[in-house]
């Protein structure tokens, strides 16, 4: 009794296997953003309800979704395209959401990255996403690395989301996280400084998206941000111990808020 939403543009690698791993349920909704190759026919022949409209951004996307397609069932799980329900998730799924009491509107997963075919056990950045929502009880903010608030109180899942962030290779990757750092760049320019945070918030919120929002304004505040990044999530947060792979991500992470830095700058510069 609960429906998937996916969200597509181009993904006929890997939504085959996305369907797949939600095959348990009857209502699956495939939103695509008017792809250009087979994902369309793809999710069609799987059984999933196509509906596309053009992309703005992607709360904008997420909130449009939510509030224009016919869902069958009150729970709705949301799914990326390079993500995969494992089986015991599947059953858990089903557990909770028979026996939720009305108060609460969402739960989150654990996500697990991979990269070169290990799990980023330590070096994965926030690893808690809220993917189990009411329909009506949630709404995403931001353009970029959009934020879920939820109506009500998040529980959190047991059972782990795989995620195979780098399934179509490492310059996809870059070539998306320039878009992503383009766009980041524009919001901390533009915004950054009209959102005030606390220290306080931001270090013992029981609240996830409350602490992590506050977390991020501390953040954008502090100079050296790129080596910041590097040595909390391959140091502090031991990714060390991930092995090759570990690295790998620890830097590639820090590239990206390096790249956030420098158009940040460029923007500035450019206002000025």
């Amino acid at each position: 009794m609960i429906s998937v939403l996916i969200l597509t543009h181009n993904e006929e690698q890997d939504l085959p296997a996305a369907l797949q791993s939600v095959s348990w349920s009857d209502d699956v909704h495939v939103f695509d953003s008017f792809s250009t190759d087979a994902t369309v026919e793809l999710a069609r022949d799987a059984g999933a309800t196509v509906t596309q409209r053009a992309f703005d951004n992607y709360a904008a996307q997420r909130n449009a979704a939510l509030d224009t397609l016919p869902f069958r069932y009150e729970w709705i799980f949301i799914l990326d395209a390079d993500e995969r329900v494992t089986p015991v998730l599947a059953r858990e799924l089903q557990a909770v959401t028979e026996t939720t009491p009305p108060e609460v509107a969402a739960w989150k997963v654990r996500r697990r990255d991979f990269l070169f075919e290990k799990w980023l056990r330590r070096a994965q950045m926030s690893p808690w996403y809220v993917r189990l929502i009411r329909r009506g009880r949630a709404r995403y903010w931001r353009e970029v690395n959009e934020v879920l608030q939820a109506d009500g109180e998040v529980k959190s899942l047991a059972s782990p989301l795989d995620h195979f962030p780098f399934s179509k290779g490492i310059a996809h990757w870059m070539e998306k996280h320039n878009r992503y750092s383009s766009l980041e760049a524009r919001w901390i320019a533009e915004q950054a400084n009209q959102h005030p945070y606390s220290l306080r918030t931001a270090l013992f919120s029981r609240d996830f998206h409350q602490r992590r929002f506050h977390q991020k304004q501390l953040f954008y505040r502090l100079p050296g941000r790129p080596w910041i990044k590097f040595f909390y999530l391959y140091i502090l947060r031991g990714g060390f111990l991930d092995g090759y792979a570990g690295y790998t991500y620890a830097r590639l992470q820090a590239i990206y808020e390096y790249l956030i830095v420098v158009k940040t700058r460029e923007i500035q510069l450019k206002k000025r």
